[in-house]
């Protein structure tokens, strides 16, 4: 059983790298893991020289990625740690670890709605960025990044390239609310952005 998770996410890991590996783009399978893995952990490091100029398909597979990695990672912080009392982790999904005989039963719900709300962010990250400015194609995948706060791109200058103070504002709005706690966003979205705002743990966050 303890084998299980690391051998997973090798063999994840492992198959994510085979469209970097098979592509035109010149790019060896280590190379391949490193990028992979980077999407996959949300991360956004890069080995890639030469962004501008990548097929389209890798730059998707990339932001793919990092944006299923993203979700991920919310999965994983808002139904598995609190259950293992893995330290400060318990502050992402509020006090809800101290509810778990009525939380269990409502996990998938929860990860739907969830879901819900990061396609949300994504998608008016997306409109935004192509408001601004940006190609349908780069405003999806910017959107897609920066959901999973994550930091591809498809130009080797990232934001940079754009040359907008107004993307960089909606890339960093973008950033801001996909770090905060999803559970707190559902409460917000039921009750207004007091459920936020009220939050000891938000409030921290936006004063650092």
């Amino acid at each position: 059983v303890m084998l299980l998770v690391p051998a997973t996410w090798i063999a994840v890991v492992s198959f994510s790298a085979l469209p970097f590996a098979f592509s035109s783009f010149p790019l060896s399978y280590t190379d391949a893991v490193f990028e992979a893995m980077s999407g996959i952990a949300a991360v956004g490091s890069t080995v890639i020289i030469g962004l501008d100029t990548a097929p389209m398909g890798i730059l998707l597979w990339r932001w793919l990625l990092i944006w299923l990695g993203g979700f991920g990672i919310i999965t994983l912080a808002v139904l598995v740690l609190p259950f293992l009392r893995i330290g400060g982790m318990q502050l992402f999904v509020l006090d809800l670890s101290a509810q778990t005989g009525k939380f269990v039963p409502r996990m998938p719900d929860l990860v739907i709605k969830i879901g819900l709300v990061y396609v949300g962010l994504t998608a008016l990250g997306a409109i935004a960025f192509h408001i601004e400015g940006m190609s349908a194609f780069d405003a999806v995948g910017h959107a897609m990044s920066a959901a999973a706060t994550g930091g591809f791109s498809s130009h080797d200058e990232g934001f940079g390239y754009f040359k907008s103070s107004a993307i960089e504002w909606t890339a960093t709005l973008i950033m801001l609310l996909s770090a905060m706690p999803y559970v707190l966003h559902l409460q917000a979205l039921r009750r207004g952005p007091d459920a936020l705002l009220q939050d000891d743990q938000v409030r921290m966050f936006l004063w650092i």
